[in-house]
């Protein structure tokens, strides 16, 4: 029973830390993202569909080719 409540405890925060991760790239992805062809437009709807996994993409994909185009 006490293991059980460790994986719970676990679970919630790993789920906890996703959703602030997934706000978090939705957030830099409308503040920042340049609307060049709806780019802003698309990257949001990729986020928003997929979850945890559009915000990996565009965290690992796009993020730093806009740093590059850009130069942040």
């Amino acid at each position: 029973m006490i293991g059980f409540s460790y994986v719970f405890i676990l679970s919630a925060f790993i789920g906890l830390l996703s959703f602030v991760f997934w706000v978090w790239t939705l957030i830099d992805c409308v503040k920042k993202e340049t609307d060049i062809g709806n780019t802003r437009l698309i990257w949001v709807i990729i986020i928003v569909l997929t979850y945890i996994i559009g915000a990996f993409l565009y965290y690992l994909i796009r993020r730093p080719k806009r740093h590059l185009e850009l130069g942040e």
